[in-house]
C-alpha cells in the first residue's frame, strides 16, 4: 500500500492525474485479494493517459483467424471488398446531349465539352453506410422498425373499459345498507357467492414437486422466447444535437433551379377579331429593377387569322407553338410582376389609332358595327399581306404574382409539418444554396400555393413614348398603388385567360431553354411547354454543370433626329455574321411563335413615325461553339413604308453598325453605344469596331453614337471575368504548347510565360464570386493538373506546386464564402463536397475500361489489367520528384520528353500533404479554414491511387511511403494543435477542425496501416491532455475531444478495429464448472477471482490496449462521469450519448444480426456495468423513495454506517476481513471506501441521461454471454454486489410503463396536475418501498411535504419520456407510443430478471446469500409491484416462485417486511383484469400459503399479511376490481382442493376460512365502489369499516391510514391529520399494554389536548387480545419508531392545514420519546418547526390569513337517498366557500346520479314538511351555519384557532312573519334561532357528522331589533377602535350609522319600537334595553365621529361637516324617545320574568 500511496503522493501535484490516481487506486481495491501480483500496466496508466494500441497489422498477421468461415470471422478483419471503384454515369436531363458536334473545337470548348459529358468517379466503402455516420438511427428509422411489435397487455391500459365491464352499477348486489349497519353482517350471505363462481384455469404442473434446476431450466427457456432482437430499437432516438459523426453523401451537381412556376396560356380574345395578335410572357422584379426572365412568346390566334399571315410564315416548327411555359423564381419576392405585352402586324397609324375599334366597339354590337368591321377587317388582311414579317407593340397589362400565390390560399399547413420536424441537419442539407432570402422576402413563396386561374380583362394600350423597360418599371410601381394612375385610363378590353400553379416535379413534353427534349418527353409530336431561362435577381452561386451557350442581344433606342431623309418607320435588323459576305449568316437566332426554330435574321417592331423609337425586344442567340476573331452581330437599319406607293420600295436600308463578338479571345459583351454608317461598311471591317473612323465612310450624326444596344451571355464556356480567362487561356496554351501566342496587347513566347502563369495563379483569388462558383470545377482540376502534371516548357519542367496550391486554398475559400448560407450543419460546402466525391480525379489516370466496355460499377479489379492498358496510366509513379523545396526546377537532363513527364508527375496526395506542411501562415490560415476540403481531397487520392494502381492487395504497411506518413503525422500533429490553441479564440473553427481531423483519421483507417493511424490519435490525446492541465475551462477541450472520439467510432468497422476476437490474454476455461465454486475464499468462488475476467469488465490496461477505441470511449465515459468533473451535465449528456448512439447502430448493423456475434461486441462494453455502478449514487433517483439509492447496497455493505450513507472510509480491519487476506493495493473491499467527497458529491445526472445510461447497461447485459457475466459475478465483493442490484433496481424504476392515460396527459399538458398529492399517496400506498409502511418510512426519512427534495421530486414525474417539441400528437401516434414504451419496459424488466436469476445462480452457494437473496428478492418484489405486461408479469412470478421454493426461510423466518410486501403484490394482481396475470398470481399466492403451512402447520403469517394487504388494496386503489378478485379467491380454493399433497392436513380448510373472510371483507368495499364519486359517502364507508375492525388493531391503523390518504388526495389536511391522531392514539393503547416506559403516552388520553374525538381508539378490553399472539400488532408501526413516524406525519398534516397550534400539542407527545431516545438530531427539527410554527401563528393573528373552514347544514329527505333519507349532517367545507358553490356541487353529483329533474335544492331554512314532498324526488336543504360558543366557553375561546377548533355547536337564523314571508315590517319581523349539536367535534377524521341535538328559539320584533343595534353598536366600536385605523371603513360604518338613512335605520326602529310605552308590563325589560342600547350607540357615533375628524385631509373636511350635520339631527329626533322613564321600572320585578336574551330563557318555539 505504501508504494501506491508514496506514488499518489507524487502525483498530488496536479489535480487532474491525482483524482485518477484515487480513482485507479480504489478501483484496484476492489479488485480481488490475490491479485496484488497482477501486471502493473493498468495501475501504471491512469484513465487520464491513452495507453500504447496494439500494432494492429502485426497482431491480425500473428493471430490467424480462429472461427469458421462465418459472420464471426467477419468481424476478424476487413472484408475484401471493402474499396471499390464506381463510374456513376452523369445524369443528363435531356434526351439529346446539347453538345456542339462542330468538328474543330478549340482547347476551352474541348475541356468544357469534356468536363459536362465525363461520367462521375466515386470511390466507394461498400460498407460505409452501415456506420452511424451515414445510416444514422432517427426517430424516423427508429418507427420503422417498430413495427410489427405486438402490444403488451398493461393492467391501467385495461382499467379504462371498466364502465362497461361486469361491474354496471344497476347490479343487484351493489345495493347498500345504512352505514350504520356492522360492516360484517353485509357479507354473511355471500359465502355462497364465492363457491358458485367459476375460477381461472389452473397452470398445469404446478402442483407437481419438479427439482429446481428443472424449474430454472423450464422457465429460462419461457424467458427466451418471443424476445425483441434489438432493445435500443424501443428507446428514443439518440439526440440529434449530439450526432457530431452524422454524414450525408453529397448530391450530385445539379443544374440550379428556383421555385418553378407553370403559366399555360388558354385563350385570348377581344370584342372584335380581325387580326392575328401575339403574346410576349416575362417576369420583371420591381424592387431589383430587373427583368427576371427571358422572354416567352405565344400566339392564340384562331386557324383563319393565322391563315392572313400565310405569305409569310414557313411551316411552323413545333417548337414554336408551345402555349405554356415554367419560370423559375430563384429569390422569390412580393415584388415580382408576370408582364404580358401584346404585339400585332404592322399598320399604317399609330398606336393609339390602331387600338381605337379594340376599345370602341363592343362584341354585343357586332351586327350594328357590321360594315366597319368588314372594312377593318379587308383593310387588315391587306397589311398582313404586305407587312407581316413586322411588328407594332400593341398593348401589354401585368399580373402581381403575390397576390395569386398568396390569395390562392397556402394548402394546409399541415402538409409541411413533416419538414418541419426534420431534424436540423437534413434541412441545413436540403436547402439549395439561394435560399439566403432577404428577411422581408420570406413571406412569399411561390412552391406550395393552390393553382389559380385568371382572366386578365383590362390591356393598357402601349405608348409609343414610353416602350422602355425603365417606363414599364414605374408603371409596374405605380400599378401597386391604389389610385393607380393606370386605372384612369381607358383600357383595351380582352379576356386572355392563363392557369398558373406550380410547376410539377417532372412535367412531360418539355424543352430546355436550348429547346433540347427534357426527360420525359413521351412523344415527339406532343405541344411543348417552354423552361424558360431566368435571369436571377441577384447573384446565384451554383457550378456549371451541362453545356450553355447562349447570348440575348437588347436594342434599347435609336437615334436618328439628325438623319436626313425619309426615316419614319424604324425597323432594326440582326445577324449573327460568320464572315462578311451576307450569306454567312448563321440560322442561330431562335424563332418567336409560329414560326421556324432558328431564323438567319429578325426585326425589331415598328414605332409608327418615330425617327428615334425606343425598343423592348429581345433577341436569343445561340453562340457557336467555336467563336472567331470574324464573328459578329450585324445591324442593319430599315424605314419602311406602310403604305403602298408606286416606286417605293417595302423596306429602304438607312444603316448599319456592327459588334464584333471575340476581342483578345474573350466574349464581348456589355451595353454599348454604337455609332451607326450611313453606308455599306467596306470589307474586312468585321475585326474591327465601328467606333474605329473607316475612311471614306458617312456617318449618322457626326460618327456619335446613336444606337444603343446590350448584348448579355449565358454561357458556361466562357467565363466572362478578365481573371478566369486568363487563367484558362494560359493553362490551354501550355497544354497545346502553341507559341508564340498573343494575350490582350502583349505577345507571350515561351521564356515569359512561366511569369505569366505565376501571376494568373495568383490573381484568381481576383475574380469575381460568381463565374468562380460556376467554373469551380474546372478551375480545381487545372489546379490540379498543374501539381500533378507539372508543365514542361521549353524542356524544363516547372514546378508551380506551391503557387497552385495557395490558388486552390484561395478558390476554396472564395467558393465558400458565397456559399456561405448553404452550408451544410458541419461547415462544409456541398458544392465542394460533391466535387471531390464525383467530379474529381486524378489526371490523366482514365478510367476507362479495354475494350470499350460499358462503364458500369467498375471493380478495380478489371481497371488495368487488359491487353489495351491506356498509356495515360502512369502508375511508374516511384520516382515521384517532390523535393523539400518543391519549387525548384528539375532538369531531366537529355531523356526524351515522355518520360521526363512521367518523372515529372507526382501523386496529389503526397504533393498536398507536403505543401500543406510547409506552407506560409497565410496559406496555412485558408487552408485550416477549410481543412476538410483538402483532407477529403487526399483521402480520394489515396483510394484512387490504390485502386487504379491494384495496390490494395499489398500489406497495409507497404502501400504507402514512408515519408508520406511523416508527412500525414506532421499534419495531424499541427492540426491537432491549432485545433487546442484555438479552442478559445475562435470555439467554431476549433469545432470544425476537430470533426475533420477525426474524419480524416476515420478515413485512413480504411486505407492506410491501422496501428500508426492510431498511434496518431494517440499522439492527439497526449496532446490534448498536456494543455488540459492548464486550460481554464477544460470542459470546451473535453467536449471537442469526445466528438472526436464519437468520430473516430463511428468507422463502420469499428468493431473490426477493436479486435473483438482476440481474447485479452491466453485463453481461459470457457465457462466456470460448478465444482469451481464449491470451496468458499473470495465471496462466492473458490479460486482467485480470474484476473481475465475481471479485467475484461474493467478499463483495465490490457482492455484499453487491445479494443482501442472502445477504450476510449468508455474512457471518456468514466471521465465525464467522475465526481469532479467540470461542465458536468453537458459531459454527461455527450459521453452517454456517444455509447447510446453506437449500440443503437450496432443493433441496427445486419452483421451483428447473430447472438453469438453480438455477444463478441458487447464484450467490448463490459466495463459499462462497473462505471454505471459506480456512478449510482448521481444517477437520478427514478424509484423516488428517500435516501434509497443504495438501498441494497447498504443492506450489504456491513460497515456503512447511516441510511444511504456510502461514505465514510471503512475500518481496514474490516476491509482485510472482507478481502480475506494481507492488505494488498489490489485487495477488495467496497468502492465506496474511496474518498469520502467522491462517492457523496459530484454533479447529479439528469433524469434522461440517467435513463439512456441505464439502457445502455441493459444492452450488455442482455447481449452479453451469461456464463461470462455469471463469472464476473462471482468475482464480485458483497458491496459492489449489491450496488448492481441497486442498478438493476433503479433499472425497473426508470423504464416503468406509465401507461397510456399517462402520454394522453402529457399531451394535453395537464399533467402538472399528476404531480399532486394524488401522485404522492397513490405511490405511497402501493407501494414503491415496503408497501404498508411507506407513509411512516418516508416521513421518518423526510417529510413528503418538505421543501428540501420536492424540487427535484417534481421534475422527475416528467422524466420517462424526452417528448418531442411538437405537444399536439395524433391518436395514432400515441398508440403507436405506448406501444412502443409497454414493449421497452416489459424488455429492460426481462433483462433485469434475466441478470436477477444469474446472479442467483452464482450465489446459490455462497455465505452470505441470505442478504443478497433478499436483496435480489427486493428487486423482485419491487419489479412485481411496478406497472407491468402480463407478459412480464408470468415470468417474474415464476421467478418469484422458484426463489420462494429454493429459499422458504427467506420469507418465513427473515423480517416480515418482505412477506408483507409479496402478499400484498400477488393480491394486487389477483384482481387484474388480465386472466393470464390473475392465473399466475394466485398460482403464487397458493404456493406462498403451501409453503408457510409446510414449514409450521399453521401459516398465520401469510393469513395476517394477506388480510391486511386486502384491506390497505381496497381502501386505496380506485380501479380496483373485486369482480375479478373473487375469481382469483376462487382459483386458490380450486387449487387447495385439487392438492393431493395435503388431502390430510387441516390445510385445505384453513384455506377455505382464509378465502370466506377476505371475499366478505371484500363486498363490504363493493359499497365504496359505489360511493367513489361522492367523496363525503365514500369517507363515511371507510370510516364505518374502520369501526368494524376495531377488534384488529392492524387493520383499523391499516383503514386510518387509507382514510388520511384519501382526506390528504382531497386536500383536506386537518382531517388526514385528525386520521394520524388518531392512528397514533390506537398504537399509543398497544404500546401501553406491551410495555410501561414513563416516556410514551399512556394511551388515548395523552391525546386528549389534540382532540376529544381521540378517546375512541382507547383498547378493547385485554382478555379479549394478547398483544403476544403471533401476526397480532406485528406491523412496523406498532413500535415506539412506528408511533413517532405516525406523529411526524400528523404535524406535517396539520401544518399544511395552518392549524399551527395542534402542531405544539402533537410535538408534545413527541419530544418525551425523542429526549428518551436521546435522538438530537430530530429534537433540533422538532424545535426548529415548532418555532416555525409559533411564528406564523403571531404573523397571523387577526385570523383573516388563515380561513379554517365554512360550515353548512345539510338535510337530505327523499326516500332515494336510502341511508341518508332524514339525516342532517353539518358539513364542512374548504374556507370562504360560497353556499352557492356547495349548493351546485351536491346538486350537480346527485343529479348525476339519480338523473334529471330528480333533485331539487330547497331554497329556505325553514322546517321541511315531509307530507308535502314529491315521494319520486329528492330533496336536500342546505343552510350556512356558525359556530356558536356559550358566553362562559368565550372566555376560554380568546383567539381565532380557539374559536375554530373543537367545534361541537352551530347556529343558523332563519327571518320570518306570522304571515309566513321571510321579511316584513319592523314591527312584525320575527327571528328563529337553530343551535345543531353533532356527535363529534371538528375537524374529525371525516368532513360531515350527523346531527345528534337540535334546539329552536324564536325572537320578538323587539329583540330582533336589540340584536341589530347591538351588532350596529359592535361595529362603529371596531371601526373606531381598529389599529392601524382605517379611514375608508371608518367613513363606511358612519355613513351607515348616522346618514340620512334608507328604511329601517337606526331613526325608524327607534320610532318603532320607543315611540309609546309598551302595554304588556312584561315587554318593559325589552324597551329599556332597547333604549340603552341607543345610549350605547350615539356614545359609539361621537367617538367615530372625533376619530374621522382626526384622520381627515383637507379635501373631505366638507364631508366631515356634513357628517356632523346629520349626527346632531339624529341625536335630536332620539332625544325625546330616549328620555321618557318607565315608571314600572322602579317597581321590584315579578319572579317570571327572567332575561329572555339568556341562554336559559329559550323558550321552545310553539309556533
Amino acid at each position: 500500500m505504501a508504494a501506491a500511496e508514496r506514488r499518489a503522493f507524487a502525483h498530488k501535484i496536479n489535480r487532474t492525474v491525482a483524482a485518477e490516481v484515487r480513482k485507479q487506486v480504489s478501483r484496484e481495491r476492489s479488485g480481488s485479494p490475490h491479485s496484488s501480483r497482477r501486471s502493473s500496466s493498468s495501475l501504471g496508466v491512469p484513465l487520464t493517459e491513452v495507453i500504447e494500441p496494439l500494432d494492429f497489422e502485426d497482431v491480425l498477421l500473428s493471430r490467424p483467424p480462429d472461427a469458421e468461415p462465418g459472420p464471426l470471422r467477419d468481424l476478424a478483419e476487413f472484408p475484401a471488398d471493402d474499396l471499390e471503384l464506381l463510374l456513376q454515369p452523369r445524369e443528363c436531363r435531356t434526351t439529346e446531349p446539347g453538345i456542339p458536334e462542330d468538328g474543330k473545337l478549340d482547347a476551352q470548348v474541348r475541356a468544357a465539352v469534356e468536363m459536362y459529358t465525363e461520367d462521375w468517379l466515386i470511390t466507394h466503402r461498400r460498407y460505409q453506410h452501415l456506420s452511424a455516420a451515414y445510416s444514422p438511427i432517427t426517430a424516423e428509422t427508429q418507427r420503422e422498425r417498430q413495427k410489427g411489435l405486438t402490444r403488451q397487455v398493461f393492467e391501467q391500459d385495461t382499467s379504462g373499459d371498466e364502465r362497461s365491464g361486469p361491474e354496471d352499477s344497476d347490479d343487484p348486489r351493489h345495493s347498500s345498507g345504512s352505514p350504520e349497519d356492522t360492516p360484517r353482517s353485509s357479507g354473511a350471505s355471500s359465502i355462497f357467492d364465492l363457491r358458485n363462481l367459476a375460477a381461472d384455469s389452473l397452470l398445469p404442473s404446478l402442483l407437481e414437486r419438479t427439482a429446481p434446476e428443472d424449474v430454472d431450466r423450464r422457465n429460462e427457456a419461457a424467458r427466451r422466447q418471443h424476445r425483441p432482437r434489438a432493445l435500443l430499437a424501443l428507446y428514443p432516438a439518440p439526440d440529434e444535437d449530439e450526432a457530431v459523426e452524422r454524414c450525408s453523401r453529397p448530391e450530385p451537381p445539379r443544374e440550379h433551379f428556383g421555385q418553378r412556376i407553370l403559366v399555360k396560356c388558354l385563350s385570348l380574345k377581344f370584342e372584335i377579331e380581325i387580326e392575328p395578335i401575339f403574346g410576349i410572357l416575362a417576369l420583371y422584379d420591381v424592387r431589383e429593377k430587373k427583368k427576371i426572365s427571358e422572354n416567352f412568346y405565344f400566339d392564340l390566334n384562331s386557324d383563319s387569322m393565322k391563315g392572313l399571315l400565310r405569305a409569310h410564315g414557313t411551316h411552323p416548327a413545333i417548337s414554336t407553338l408551345a402555349r405554356s411555359a415554367i419560370f423559375s423564381v430563384t429569390y422569390p419576392s412580393p415584388d415580382i410582376f408576370l408582364v404580358i405585352k401584346l404585339e400585332k402586324v404592322l399598320q399604317q397609324g399609330d398606336i393609339s389609332e390602331c387600338c381605337e375599334p379594340y376599345m370602341v366597339m363592343k362584341e354585343v354590337d357586332t351586327a350594328k358595327n357590321k360594315e366597319k368591321l368588314e372594312k377593318l377587317r379587308l383593310a387588315a388582311e391587306q397589311f398582313c399581306t404586305r407587312l407581316g414579317r413586322y411588328r407594332m407593340p400593341f398593348a401589354w397589362t401585368a399580373v402581381h404574382l403575390a397576390n395569386i400565390v398568396s390569395s390562392a390560399g397556402q394548402p394546409d399547413r399541415d402538409s409541411d409539418s413533416e419538414g418541419e420536424r426534420r431534424p436540423a441537419w437534413t434541412d441545413r442539407r436540403r436547402r439549395g444554396p439561394q435560399d439566403r432570402t432577404n428577411s422581408g422576402d420570406d413571406t412569399c413563396s411561390f412552391s406550395g400555393f393552390r393553382p389559380a386561374t385568371l382572366t386578365v380583362t383590362n390591356f393598357f394600350k402601349q405608348e409609343a413614348e414610353r416602350l422602355s423597360d425603365e417606363d414599364l418599371f414605374k408603371f409596374l410601381a405605380d400599378m401597386r398603388r391604389p389610385s393607380s394612375l393606370l386605372r384612369r385610363l381607358r383600357p383595351v378590353t380582352a379576356q386572355l385567360k392563363i392557369d398558373i400553379s406550380p410547376a410539377p416535379e417532372n412535367p412531360h413534353f418539355c424543352l430546355s431553354p436550348e429547346l433540347l427534349h427534357v426527360k420525359p418527353y413521351p412523344d415527339p409530336r406532343g405541344r411543348p411547354t417552354k423552361e424558360i431561362l431566368e435571369f436571377p435577381a441577384r447573384e446565384v452561386y451554383a457550378p456549371h454543370t451541362s453545356y450553355r451557350n447562349l447570348l440575348y442581344v437588347y436594342p434599347h433606342c435609336l437615334n436618328f433626329s439628325s438623319r436626313q431623309g425619309s426615316v419614319r418607320n424604324l425597323t432594326v435588323r440582326v445577324q449573327y455574321m460568320a464572315g462578311e459576305d451576307p450569306s454567312q449568316a448563321l440560322p442561330v437566332i431562335f424563332g418567336k411563335s409560329s414560326c421556324s426554330e432558328f431564323a438567319r435574321e429578325a426585326f425589331t417592331p415598328v414605332v409608327y413615325h418615330n425617327k428615334s423609337p425606343e425598343f423592348y425586344e429581345e433577341f436569343k442567340l445561340r453562340l457557336p461553339a467555336c467563336v472567331t476573331e470574324n464573328h459578329h452581330l450585324l445591324f442593319t437599319f430599315y424605314h419602311v413604308s406602310c403604305q403602298p406607293r408606286p416606286g417605293t420600295a417595302l423596306e429602304t436600308p438607312v444603316g448599319f453598325t456592327w459588334i464584333p463578338l471575340l476581342q483578345h479571345g474573350r466574349l464581348r459583351t456589355g451595353p454599348f453605344c454604337l455609332p451607326v454608317s450611313v453606308d455599306q461598311p467596306p470589307p474586312s471591317y468585321s475585326v474591327l469596331t465601328p467606333d474605329v473612323a473607316l475612311p471614306g465612310m458617312r456617318w449618322v450624326d457626326g460618327h456619335k453614337g446613336v444606337f444603343s444596344v446590350e448584348l448579355t451571355a449565358v454561357s458556361s464556356v466562357h467565363p466572362q471575368d478578365p481573371h478566369l480567362d486568363k487563367f484558362f487561356t494560359l493553362v490551354h496554351v501550355l497544354e497545346e504548347g502553341a507559341f508564340p501566342f498573343r494575350l490582350k496587347d502583349t505577345v507571350l513566347s515561351e521564356n515569359t510565360v512561366e511569369q505569366e502563369l505565376r501571376a494568373s495563379l495568383a490573381a484568381l483569388r481576383l475574380a469575381s464570386p460568381e463565374p468562380l462558383v460556376a467554373f469551380s470545377h474546372h478551375v480545381l482540376d487545372k489546379l490540379v493538373r498543374l501539381v500533378v502534371r507539372p508543365p514542361i516548357i521549353g524542356g524544363q519542367i516547372v514546378n508551380l506546386g506551391r503557387g497552385a496550391f495557395e490558388a486552390m486554398a484561395h478558390v476554396v475559400s472564395l467558393v465558400h464564402r458565397s456559399l456561405e448560407a448553404a452550408q451544410d450543419a458541419r461547415g462544409h460546402c456541398p458544392l465542394l463536397a460533391a466535387y471531390v466525391h464525383y467530379a474529381f480525379r486524378l489526371p490523366g489516370t482514365e478510367p476507362s475500361l479495354p475494350s470499350g466496355a460499358p462503364p458500369v460499377a467498375v471493380q478495380p479489379a478489371t481497371l488495368a489489367r487488359g491487353p489495351g492498358r491506356p498509356a495515360s496510366l502512369y502508375l511508374a509513379r516511384s520516382k515521384s520528384i517532390s523535393s523539400s523545396n518543391p519549387d525548384l526546377a528539375v532538369t531531366p537532363g537529355s531523356v526524351d520528353d515522355e518520360v521526363s513527364r512521367i518523372l515529372a508527375s507526382k501523386l496529389l496526395h503526397e504533393e498536398l500533404a507536403l505543401q500543406w506542411v510547409v506552407s506560409g501562415s497565410a496559406v496555412r490560415e485558408a487552408v485550416l479554414q477549410h481543412a476538410w476540403f483538402f483532407f477529403q481531397l487526399m483521402v480520394k487520392s489515396m483510394a484512387l491511387h490504390l485502386l487504379l494502381g491494384q495496390r490494395l492487395d499489398t500489406p497495409r504497411k507497404l502501400r504507402f511511403p514512408g515519408r508520406f506518413l511523416d508527412d500525414i503525422a506532421a499534419l495531424v500533429g499541427s492540426v491537432g494543435l491549432e485545433v487546442i490553441t484555438r479552442v478559445y479564440k475562435d470555439a467554431e473553427l476549433a469545432e470544425r477542425l476537430n470533426a475533420s481531423l477525426a474524419f480524416f483519421l476515420s478515413d485512413l483507417l480504411s486505407l492506410v496501416d491501422r496501428g500508426f493511424i492510431f498511434s496518431l490519435v494517440r499522439a492527439h490525446y497526449k496532446q490534448v491532455s498536456a494543455r488540459l492541465q492548464s486550460a481554464p475551462n477544460p470542459a470546451l477541450l473535453l467536449t471537442l475531444r469526445m466528438d472526436f472520439t464519437r468520430i473516430l467510432c463511428s468507422h463502420e468497422h469499428y468493431v473490426t478495429l477493436n479486435l473483438p476476437c482476440c481474447p485479452l490474454s491466453p485463453p481461459a476455461s470457457p465457462s466456470p464448472s460448478v465444482s469451481s465454486t464449491t470451496s468458499q475464499s473470495s465471496t462466492f468462488s473458490s479460486q482467485a477471482p480470474d484476473p481475465k475476467v475481471t479485467s475484461m469488465f474493467e478499463l483495465s490496461g490490457p482492455f484499453r490496449q487491445q479494443h482501442f477505441l472502445a477504450g476510449l470511449l468508455l474512457t471518456e465515459l468514466a471521465l465525464a462521469l467522475e465526481p469532479e468533473a467540470e461542465g458536468a451535465s453537458l459531459l454527461h449528456k455527450k459521453a452517454i450519448s456517444a455509447v447510446h448512439s453506437l449500440l443503437c447502430s450496432h443493433d441496427a448493423d445486419p452483421r451483428y444480426a447473430e447472438a453469438s456475434v453480438k455477444a463478441r461486441v458487447a464484450e467490448l462494453y463490459l466495463p459499462l456495468l462497473s462505471l454505471a455502478r459506480d456512478t449510482l449514487p448521481r444517477l437520478h433517483d427514478f424509484a423516488e423513495g428517500p435516501g434509497q439509492r443504495s438501498r441494497l447496497a447498504s443492506m450489504l455493505d456491513s460497515d456503512t454506517e447511516g441510511e444511504g450513507d456510502i461514505g465514510g472510509t471503512i475500518n481496514p480491519s474490516v476491509a482485510m476481513a472482507i478481502a480475506g487476506g494481507p492488505l494488498a493495493p489490489g485487495s477488495r473491499a467496497s468502492i465506496s471506501q474511496g474518498p469520502v467527497a467522491a462517492s457523496r458529491s459530484g454533479y447529479p445526472l439528469s433524469a434522461e441521461s440517467s435513463r439512456t445510461l441505464l439502457v445502455c447497461v441493459l444492452w450488455v447485459l442482455k447481449n452479453a454471454e451469461p456464463a461470462l457475466l455469471q463469472r464476473w459475478a462471482a468475482d464480485l465483493a458483497l458491496p459492489q454486489l449489491g450496488r448492481l442490484l441497486d442498478l438493476l433496481y433503479l433499472c425497473l424504476a426508470a423504464f416503468e410503463y406509465k401507461g397510456k392515460k399517462a402520454f394522453e396527459r402529457i399531451n394535453s399538458l395537464t399533467f402538472k396536475k399528476s404531480l399532486d398529492m394524488k401522485a404522492r399517496l397513490e405511490e405511497a400506498i402501493l407501494g414503491t418501498i415496503g408497501a404498508r409502511q411507506e407513509m411512516v418510512r418516508r416521513s421518518r426519512e423526510r417529510s413528503p411535504f418538505g421543501n428540501q427534495e420536492n424540487v427535484r421530486w417534481r421534475k422527475s414525474v416528467t422524466h420517462w419520456r424526452q417528448t418531442s417539441d411538437r405537444v399536439d400528437k395524433t391518436k395514432d401516434e400515441m398508440e403507436h407510443e405506448a406501444l412502443v414504451e409497454g414493449n421497452l419496459a416489459t424488455e429492460t424488466s426481462l433483462v433485469v430478471l434475466d441478470t436477477l436469476e444469474i446472479i442467483v445462480q452464482t450465489v446459490m452457494l455462497s455465505e452470505a446469500r441470505e442478504s443478497i437473496l433478499g436483496a435480489v428478492l427486493k428487486v423482485v418484489l419491487y419489479s412485481l409491484g411496478s406497472a407491468q405486461s402480463a407478459l412480464f408479469l408470468q415470468h417474474g412470478l415464476a421467478t418469484q416462485r422458484a426463489l420462494v421454493s429454493k429459499f422458504p426461510e427467506l420469507l418465513f423466518e427473515e423480517d416480515t417486511e418482505l412477506c408483507a410486501d409479496l402478499c400484498l403484490r400477488l393480491l394486487r394482481h389477483c384482481g387484474s383484469r388480465v386472466s393470464t396475470i390473475r392465473m399466475h398470481a394466485s398460482a403464487s399466492l397458493y404456493l406462498l400459503m403451501r409453503q408457510n403451512f409446510e414449514i409450521g402447520n399453521n401459516f398465520a403469517r401469510v393469513k395476517m399479511q394477506v388480510t391486511m394487504s386486502l384491506s390497505s388494496l381496497v381502501g386505496t386503489t380506485q380501479s380496483f376490481s373485486e369482480e375479478h378478485l373473487r375469481r382469483s379467491l376462487k382459483t386458490i380454493l380450486t387449487y387447495a382442493e385439487e392438492d393431493v399433497g395435503l388431502r390430510d392436513s387441516t390445510f385445505a380448510e384453513q384455506v377455505q376460512d382464509l378465502m370466506f373472510n377476505l371475499h366478505m371483507i371484500l363486498t363490504d368495499t363493493v359499497k365504496m365502489k359505489e360511493h367513489q364519486e361522492d367523496p363525503e359517502m365514500l369517507i363515511d364507508l371507510m370510516y364505518r369499516i374502520a369501526r368494524g375492525y376495531q377488534g384488529s388493531p392492524d387493520l383499523r391503523l391499516t383503514w386510518l391510514q387509507n382514510m388520511a390518504g384519501k382526506h390528504a388526495e382531497l386536500g383536506n389536511h386537518a382531517e388526514a391529520a385528525q386520521c394520524m391522531v388518531h392512528a397514533a392514539a390506537l398504537v399509543a393503547e398497544y404500546l401501553a399494554l406491551l410495555e410501561d416506559s414513563r416516556y410514551l403516552p399512556v394511551g388515548c388520553v395523552s391525546f386528549q389536548n389534540i382532540s376529544s374525538n381521540v378517546l375512541e381508539e382507547s383498547a378493547i378490553s385485554d382478555d379479549i387480545l394478547s398483544p403476544d399472539e403471533e401476526g397480532f400488532c406485528s406491523g412496523k408501526h406498532f413500535t415506539e419508531l412506528g408511533l413517532v413516524g405516525l406523529l411526524e406525519q400528523a404535524a406535517a398534516y396539520f401544518t399544511m392545514g395552518g392549524l399551527y397550534e395542534a402542531v405544539n400539542e402533537v410535538y408534545k407527545t413527541l419530544i418525551p420519546i425523542l429526549e428518551a431516545h436521546r435522538d438530537y438530531k430530530k429534537l433540533a427539527a422538532v424545535h426548529g418547526k415548532l418555532q416555525e410554527a409559533f411564528t406564523k401563528i403571531m404573523h397571523q393573528s387577526s385570523g383573516w390569513e388563515r380561513v379554517f373552514g365554512t360550515y353548512f347544514r345539510v338535510g337530505f329527505y327523499g326516500a332515494r337517498f336510502g341511508d341518508l333519507d332524514e339525516q342532517e349532517f353539518v358539513y364542512k367545507e374548504p374556507s370562504i366557500t360560497k353556499l352557492a358553490e356547495i349548493s351546485h356541487r351536491l346538486e350537480e353529483f346527485y343529479t348525476e346520479r339519480f338523473g334529471e329533474d330528480v333533485v331539487e335544492i330547497v331554497k329556505d331554512s325553514n322546517p321541511v314538511d315531509k307530507t308535502k314532498l314529491d315521494p319520486q324526488k329528492a330533496y336536500i336543504q342546505i343552510t350556512y351555519v356558525e359556530p356558536h360558543f356559550d358566553t362562559y366557553e368565550l372566555k376560554d375561546r380568546v383567539t381565532y384557532f380557539d374559536r375554530n377548533y373543537g367545534l361541537r355547536t352551530f347556529l343558523f337564523c332563519t327571518p320570518f312573519t306570522p304571515d309566513g314571508r321571510a321579511h316584513g315590517e319592523l314591527p312584525e319581523q320575527h327571528k328563529r334561532k337553530t343551535l345543531l349539536s353533532t356527535d363529534h367535534a371538528f375537524p374529525y377524521i371525516k368532513t360531515r357528522i350527523r346531527v345528534c341535538h337540535r334546539e329552536e328559539t324564536v325572537l320578538t320584533p323587539v329583540e330582533v331589533a336589540i340584536e341589530d343595534m347591538q351588532k350596529k353598536t359592535r361595529e362603529l366600536a371596531f371601526a373606531t377602535e381598529q389599529d392601524p385605523p382605517d379611514a375608508k371603513m371608518l367613513q363606511m360604518v358612519l355613513q351607515g350609522s348616522v346618514g340620512p338613512t334608507v328604511n329601517q335605520g337606526p331613526l325608524e326602529v327607534a320610532q318603532v319600537f320607543l315611540a309609546e310605552i309598551p302595554e304588556d308590563p312584561k315587554l318593559f325589560r325589552h324597551h329599556n334595553k332597547l333604549r340603552l342600547c341607543f345610549k350605547d350607540f350615539c356614545k359609539k357615533c361621537e367617538d367615530a365621529l372625533r376619530k374621522n375628524k382626526a384622520l381627515i385631509g383637507p379635501d373631505q373636511k366638507e364631508y366631515h361637516r356634513e357628517l356632523e350635520r346629520n349626527y346632531a339631527r339624529l341625536r335630536e329626533a332620539l332625544q325625546p324617545l330616549l328620555t321618557q322613564r318607565l315608571p314600572q321600572l322602579l317597581a321590584p320585578t315579578t319572579a317570571g320574568l327572567r332575561n329572555s336574551l339568556n341562554r336559559a330563557s329559550f323558550r321552545k318555539a310553539d309556533l
